[in-house]
This record gives C-alpha cells, structure tokens and sequence, in this order.
C-alpha cells in the first residue's frame, strides 16, 4: 500500500518523537513542524493525505493556521488537536471544516485511529458492508425460500430496502447489480405469494394490515384519546423514497414507522379510497354508490369524494363530532394555501391533506424527456424527491407542526410505483380503462403468467360494473401494451415508473406517526 504522507503542526513537535515513530512504524511518513507558518509553507510545497494541527501554537495560531490550509487546499483531512475546550473554539473549527478533534493528551493509538478514520473510513466501510451484505445475501435468500406469510415478506423487503439504500451510499456496481437480481427474484416470488393468498385476506384469513385499515389502526386511536391530527397523504411513495425523508425530520419528531400493504389494484381511485372510506372498493360502491361512478376511463371521478368518505368513517367509529378539515394539494399554490389556513384552524381534530407531487412526477416523467434524464433509475428519481422534500411547503409545514402540543402527525401513502421493463400484450374492449399496469373492463384477455387475473372481482374487494366485466394486474416488471402501435407503446413506456400491479414496491408502503420531540 502507498505510504500515506502527514504533516504534524505543532510547537512541541520534538516532544512528539515517540508518536511520530509509532506512526512510521504503521507505515505513515511524517513530517514535523513547529508552527503554523512552516505548516503553510510545507503545504505549498508538496501534497499531504492528512494534517494533524495543535490549535495553541504561538504565533499563528491553528485556527488561523486552518484558515490558511483551506485556502491552499479544501479538501485535505484536518485533525485538530488542542487542550482547549471551550464550545465556542470547537464550532469555529468545526465551522472552518476539520475532519475530527482530540483533546489533549492523546496517546499514539488515539492519532493513529483518527487517521485511518480519515483516511480509510471508506475503504475499510466497504470492505465490511461487502461482507456484511454477502452473507445477508445468503440469508436472504434462504428467507424468501421458507417466506409463507405475509409478515416474512414486509420483513424481506424492509431489509432489502435498507441495503439499497446502503448499496447506493457505496456506489459499488457490482454489489448494486446483485442486489438488484435479488429484489427481480424476491418480486417473482412474492407476486406469486399474493396471487395464492390473496383472496383468503380479503375474506378474514390471517390479513395483513390493508389500506381499508390505516386509519382504524393509525389515526382513529389518537382522536379518541383526544389528540389533534395532522394527517398526510403523499401519492405514490414507496418505502425507500420515504426513507431518504427521514433525515431531514427526525430531529424534529420521533419516528414510528410500520409497513401495511396496499390492496390491488395498488392505485390512487381503489386503494386511497380504501384509505378513507375504511371500506373495500366492492363495499364503497355498494354503500355509496353516488360516490362510486365513472365508467372505466373516467377513473378521476372516483376520488372526487375522498372527504365525504372520510366523515362517514369518523362516523362510524363513533367520531362524528370531530371537527375536520380536508385539503388536496397539487402543486406550490395549494400547499402554501394549507399551510396558511393551518394557524387558524385550533378548533379542528382532524387535519387531513392528499400531496400529489411524486404521483405527478411518476406520471409526468412517462411523456417528458426533462424529467426522464433528471431521473433515469430508481436512485436517480429517490434524489429527486429528497431535494424536492428538503425545499418543499411541506417540510416546512411539519417544522411548524413540531411546536404544537398534543399533536400528532401521520404520513402516508396510498401505494407505491415500480419503473417497468417488459410488454405485456392485452386485449381489451374499447372501454377498458387506460393504465399500463393494471386494468379493468370487458372481457380483459392476457397471459395469467404475466398478470393476475380477476375473472371475478368480487372475491377481491372489487365492484363488478357488468357481469363480464373483470380486472387484471401485472405482475414483476410488466407493462400492458395493446396490439395496435404494440412497438410505439413498448418504447414510450419501457423504464417508466407505473403502479396498480404486484410487486414488493408498490405493495409493501410506510404509515409513519412522527411525534414533536
């Protein structure tokens, strides 16, 4: 290995032999100065890996030594080491960048681990993560073997999800690759599990918690305990676009996170009513049947009464004297305009409000070649939303939210998405509805090893609007193409980020009740 060069600022340099030999020995070359002057002039004069710097040396001080360093060079490894610790001396170093802090004395050990933790933190983390994900590789794998009930498949994916998102910190290709191979199997895998178990669910036998369930289970509670709640909805996010959020509020809020699976088709007009109605779509359209209307292509109207729905929960659960206030958002104006309305609304229980931002995203980046290149991959579009999030009304809105008392603030998601990568050839009346990944009307007709088919929707939880009419939704990474312009659609929809089928992504999805710390 390449010996590591390391400059050592300090006015007691020649008290410091034996650090200094220790640290050769381990293979550093060092080179020792006695003020800050010499450190300037010895980094002109030749590159260094790391600077160890005394902040009360004579003359010019390390702190000002510092300051000259990041003039020279922003980006070397900077070890303070002082005898100083007053709280105001620590932030301006912090301030002016160095990469950790002693406080003296410090013995060569302590030297030596600051350096390989400036030096070698990333190889030596990558060495461990590759390791450790090999045999969670093993391990996971033989799990979703002996997966034969739905809490093992929210268990699988959570992990999956967490080293993703470890993977892409590592930038490794080849252990990214692999993971992705794993999350293609484990799909195939658990769209097979749903296809069997399904039906069994929706009857009663052993569910999970579904979307018809979210609010018993998530938000109700809190009402009858007297608590007011926020109640967020944001379209479309999946389990890891939720996770790259967390950062920016968990010094705000505690963090509860569970996992529930959206019901099929995994879609704003079946599973986000499901959400507030507390009801099965075959029950809303049974019970409401002015609320449940539109022909197949007229899905958006289905979603017209989301607040109707949701009183008539409250209602049910005997909380029809809450006071509630429901917003739906799609863009900049409308979220500002809640979270103006917020302040003067102390007298509401229930604050519920739908945020349509990754939904337009996932749909817009479909026609748009913008959107396509500023997010071509699952990680890509994972960034966008985080930026989106650190500089959005919404953020805001829970930093505000983080000051009242006796609040609680619940976010959700209706489903996920999942970017799609083979065709799948349907055929269909003209009166079938439009979407690529899941579809309903007369007399569907595609392959039943590419999709699920509902030649009853009933079973399902699903309303019938004729007797031939049945559902379909795909399954893995599927996409339905007709066989008119079937090679113009292939292309145009290949790699977009769709929803309404089977797959861990767009099933598997966060309820998370963040608590003001």
């Amino acid at each position: 290995m390449t010996t590591r060069a390391i400059l050592w600022a300090d006015d007691q340099i020649e008290e410091l032999r034996s650090h200094v030999l220790f640290l050769e020995k381990k293979g550093y070359e060092v080179v020792g100065v006695s003020n800050g002057d010499d450190a300037l002039t010895s980094i002109q004069n030749r590159r260094f890996d790391a600077i160890l710097l005394d902040e009360s040396m004579p003359g010019r001080g390390g702190l000002e030594t510092l300051e000259g360093i990041r003039e020279t060079d922003s980006f070397v490894p900077v070890i303070m080491i002082t005898k100083n610790e007053e709280e105001e001396v620590m932030d301006k170093a912090l301030g002016r960048r160095i990469t950790d802090y002693l406080v003296k004395p410090v013995n060569p050990t302590q030297i030596l681990m600051a350096l390989k933790k400036a030096l070698d933190e990333g190889r030596i983390l990558q060495k461990q993560v590759t390791q450790d994900y090999l045999q969670s590789f093993s391990d996971l794998a033989r799990r979703r073997m002996e997966a034969n009930h739905w809490q093992d498949w929210i268990d699988i994916y959570d992990r999956m999800v967490s080293w993703e998102l470890e993977l892409n910190r590592l930038e490794d290709p080849g252990l990214t690759e692999a993971h992705a191979d794993q999350v293609r199997d484990a799909n195939s895998e658990f769209s097979r599990f749903v296809e069997r178990n399904y039906v069994g669910w929706i009857a009663g036998d052993d569910p999970p918690v579904l979307s018809q369930d979210v609010m018993a289970r998530h938000v109700l509670p809190h009402l009858e305990q007297g608590k007011k709640v926020f109640f967020f909805l944001i379209d479309c996010m999946r389990l890891d676009q939720w996770r790259m959020l967390v950062p920016s509020i968990e010094s705000l809020y505690t963090v509860e996170e569970n996992l529930y699976l959206s019901i099929l088709p995994s879609a704003t007009p079946f599973s986000r009513n499901a959400i507030f109605s507390g009801l099965l779509p075959r029950d809303i359209a049974k019970k409401y049947p002015q609320w449940w209307r539109g022909s197949a292509r007229e899905e958006r109207s289905k979603n017209a009464h989301e607040k109707d729905l949701l009183h008539q929960q409250l209602k049910a659960a005997g909380l029809g004297k809450k006071k509630l206030k429901y917003f739906k958002t799609f863009n900049i104006s409308d979220m500002e305009n809640m979270r103006k309305q917020l302040p003067s609304l102390g007298d509401v229980d229930l604050v519920a409000g739908v945020v349509n931002f990754l939904d337009i995203l996932a749909h817009g980046r479909s026609h748009n070649e913008l959107l396509q290149e500023l997010a071509p991959d699952e990680t890509a579009f994972r960034s966008v939303m985080q930026s989106w999030f650190q500089h959005s009304t919404l953020l805001e809105i829970l930093r505000d939210l983080a000051t009242r008392e006796n609040a609680v603030v619940v976010v959700t998601t209706d489903h996920g998405s999942i970017q799609v990568k083979k065709a799948s050839l349907v055929k269909a009346n003209r009166d079938a509805s439009t979407n690529v990944r899941y579809k309903y009307g007369d007399n569907l007709n595609v392959d039943s090893k590419e999709a699920l088919v509902m030649k009853d929707p009933v079973p399902y939880g699903l309303p019938r609007a004729s007797p031939i009419e049945n559902y379909i939704c795909a399954k893995d990474y599927n996409y339905f193409v007709y066989p008119t312009n079937f090679h113009e659609y292939e292309r145009q929809y290949k790699d977009s980020f769709q929803h309404g089928g089977i797959s861990l992504e767009e099933l598997v999805v966060p309820c998370v009740t963040l608590t003001p710390r």
